[in-house]
């Protein structure tokens, strides 16, 4: 089982990143800027960002060029930490502060644990997105530098996650339990997916776990079409072609029954 091809084994001089946001208010507490690395080893059918999963810089239609452009750019720590830092006093007036997303951002594990120890430095407030799967080792050391974590987990039974995403679900509730047990900061987000893992019998089958788990608060991500284009734009088949995206109302059997269990339950 490859949990990581690059991150997980040897620090890189630069990490492959393909796009830095700025001025973001939905990653995190006040203004921040979301680095997006390149690579994850999940193949998750719905994917909204497509050109995130390939771990190297690659072409994709650019409607406004007309033509094909590089998605994906190899950058040093140096010229990262330099362009976040340009909005320091945003992240000072607001609150704010960084948030790793990618991709998968421990696909470049060691770089991305690098990269928050310096900023945490500075006295920046930083925030990551992971699907939690990685080698126990290389999440541990990770967690240790993020202020505030967002843990998606996809799928509630090992067949269906594999089937759905293409990894084990495992090691990402291995890692799941060690991140409630040492990190005080930790939301736990649901991609809900039609025909994947949406319904009320997933719904109470994923209360039951985060019930062994001690988890006390979930929030639900509606799926959306946002990422269709992207697909033709990488000549790469969309499964989720014409599937209905889900709205607040539809979900509101997820929140009943999670409440049920004494877990408060938000859908964004």
């Amino acid at each position: 089982m490859n949990l990581n091809k690059k991150g997980a084994f040897a620090m890189m001089d630069q990490a492959c990143i393909f796009n830095i946001q700025k001025f973001s208010i939905h990653d995190g507490p006040g203004i921040r800027t979301v680095v997006f690395f390149k690579g994850c080893p999940l193949r998750c059918y719905w994917c909204s960002n497509p050109e995130s999963q390939a771990g190297d810089p690659e072409n994709m239609w650019d409607t406004q060029k007309k033509d094909y452009a590089t998605v994906g750019e190899y950058k040093s720590m140096d010229e990262i930490i330099d362009e976040v830092m340009k909005d320091e006093p945003f992240y000072e007036e607001s609150d704010g502060g960084v948030t790793l997303s990618g991709g998968e951002v421990l696909y470049q594990a060691e770089f991305a644990t690098e990269l928050l120890r310096k900023l945490k430095e500075k006295g920046i407030h930083t925030a990551s997105e992971t699907t939690g799967f990685a080698r126990q080792e290389v999440f541990e050391k990770y967690i240790q530098q993020v202020d505030l974590l967002y843990f998606d987990v996809k799928h509630h039974d090992e067949l269906q996650h594999k089937k759905g995403t293409k990894v084990s679900l495992a090691p990402i509730l291995k890692n799941l339990a060690f991140a409630l047990e040492h990190h005080t900061n930790l939301i736990v987000r649901i991609p809900v997916i039609p025909d994947f893992n949406d319904g009320r019998e997933n719904a109470e089958a994923f209360a039951q776990l985060f019930d062994q788990l001690g988890i006390q608060k979930v929030e639900l991500l509606p799926f959306h079409q946002f990422g269709e284009k992207k697909y033709a734009f990488l000549d790469r088949e969309y499964k989720m072609q014409d599937i209905p995206q889900l709205h607040t109302e539809e979900l509101n059997y997820f929140k009943e029954i999670f409440e049920q269990h004494h877990i408060a339950c938000q859908i964004h």
